[in-house]
């Protein structure tokens, strides 16, 4: 059996992947760190987006762990385009996993990148990443997960996946 903890980052001040974490996101990574103390971590891998790295930062230094930082754990691109209908677009990616828009890529493709470092991670590792990217692990796992548990996500946001042989299982572990 494998565990690893999904986590979504903290509040931010924005979406650009230099974004800083807010006031609020900056308690909230306090409040990972008391989250996760009596919790077995041996990794720790984020995304390259500063707002998750600041997430995670405090319990990496607490466990006193070392942060990777891996570039498949980014926050998925839906297009290059500034898109009026951005959201219902990304609805219909939760359909049509193929869906490609201008200079973006599909829920296919962003699903196999981070399932990648996810099946390359050991046991007992933390994987840092953002609201669609998770949505899209979880969807790998159990594929009623769609758009509205997208919507239904917090900042931050923390579930467990434990994969076994055969099977697997997805715990929302946060319930603030």
């Amino acid at each position: 059996m494998k565990t690893i903890y999904l986590v979504r980052h903290c509040s931010a001040t924005g979406q650009e992947p230099d974004a800083e974490l807010s006031d609020l996101g900056l308690q909230q990574a306090d409040e990972l760190v008391s989250f996760f103390k009596n919790k077995k971590i041996q990794h720790i891998v984020s995304s390259p987006f500063k707002r998750a790295q600041d997430s995670i930062q405090p319990t990496a230094q607490s466990k006193n762990i070392p942060i990777t930082i891996d570039e498949r754990l980014a926050e998925r691109t839906l297009s290059s385009g500034n898109l009026t209908n951005w959201l219902e677009l990304l609805e219909k990616t939760f359909t049509d996993l193929d869906l490609k828009l201008d200079g973006g890529e599909s829920s296919r493709e962003a699903t196999v990148r981070a399932i990648n470092v996810l099946n390359e991670s050991p046991s007992n590792c933390v994987l840092v990443t953002h609201g669609n990217l998770m949505s899209l692990i979880l969807k790998h796992f159990d594929e009623s997960i769609g758009f509205k548990d997208w919507k239904s996500l917090s900042n931050p946001d923390v579930y467990t996946l434990t994969i076994g042989n055969n099977d697997s299982t997805i715990e929302r572990l946060w319930t603030k």
